[in-house]
């Protein structure tokens, strides 16, 4: 393998864009081709990165030292047998992907060709690739695989500021269920409040204002002295009268909401309990 490891990229979105982009800005990969199922986003992709070369066809794919397959879940299976089945593929190969759902022996294929395969899941959001260009030094990374393909992959990874934590392969469905409850069910519970605050009849752009402080600071207060210490209101207070007000009046005005509520709570007492555990 080369000083610089060449890389080829299988659906390059978001994710793919950003991690190439970081990996030829510090000279730590060189980037050969972009497969896109739309070549106007291939096109994108490769102008955000600033090189590479669009390709239509799994048969237009040169060999390189890495493949990156950034593809939706559902599309890493298939498109690595589709990869496996233009012959370029051999024992010198590294192919990963990026999901935090799937582990990394959905790529054999590839390794029944000789390659060497792994999984890295950056934990972050992707939505805005120019920030994550920007500051995706310390991001952490959920990884595990094949000891070559990490071999070669660290150094590439460690060149852009990623820390590795390394993950049990058999648990990379409860590590990605944690991920989704720290990011995307956080947004969902957050628009439980939005509209709760709807129904005491404040309209969304001052809920916004009015949850910013609240929820920064209890976000800040989490991560830096952990759930126990950071939780208030009335259950860390035992005031369960106003736990019950609260319970029925969403009962009574959004059920859904109030099963949550109630579910909720219960969660909440047992955090409850832990801290004054601690504290005792």
């Amino acid at each position: 393998m080369s000083t610089v490891p060449t890389l080829s990229i299988i659906g390059c979105g978001k994710l793919g864009r950003s991690l190439a982009r970081l990996f030829v800005t510090h000279n730590s990969a060189m980037l050969a081709d972009v497969l896109n199922l739309n070549t106007n986003s291939g096109t994108r992709a490769v102008e955000f990165i600033g090189s590479g070369r669009v390709v239509q066809r799994y048969a237009d794919l040169r060999a390189v030292d890495i493949f990156l397959l950034a593809t939706p879940d559902d599309q890493i299976v298939p498109c690595c047998e589709a990869l496996t089945q233009t012959g370029i593929l051999s024992p010198r190969s590294v192919v990963f992907h990026c999901s935090g759902a799937l582990p990394s022996t959905v790529l054999e294929a590839a390794r029944q060709q000789g390659a060497a395969v792994a999984s890295i899941h950056p934990i972050r959001s992707f939505a805005q690739p120019e920030k994550v260009v920007e500051d995706f030094p310390g991001t952490y990374c959920g990884v595990e695989g094949d000891t070559r393909a990490l071999d070669v992959l660290t150094p590439l990874f460690n060149s852009v500021g990623a820390r590795f934590v390394p993950i049990e392969r058999e648990a990379k469905v409860l590590y990605h269920a944690a991920a989704v409850f720290a990011s995307n069910y956080l947004v969902t519970l957050l628009d439980t409040a939005i509209q709760t605050y709807a129904r005491a009849g404040i309209p969304q752009d001052v809920a916004l204002k009015m949850m910013s402080v609240l929820v920064r600071e209890t976000i800040s207060n989490v991560l830096q002295t952990g759930p126990e210490q950071a939780l208030t209101g009335p259950i860390a207070r035992g005031d369960i009268d106003t736990v019950n007000r609260q319970y029925h009046a969403l009962k009574a005005t959004h059920p859904a909401h109030g099963r949550l509520y109630k579910q909720l709570g219960v969660e909440t007492m047992h955090l409850a309990n832990r801290r004054r555990k601690m504290a005792s």
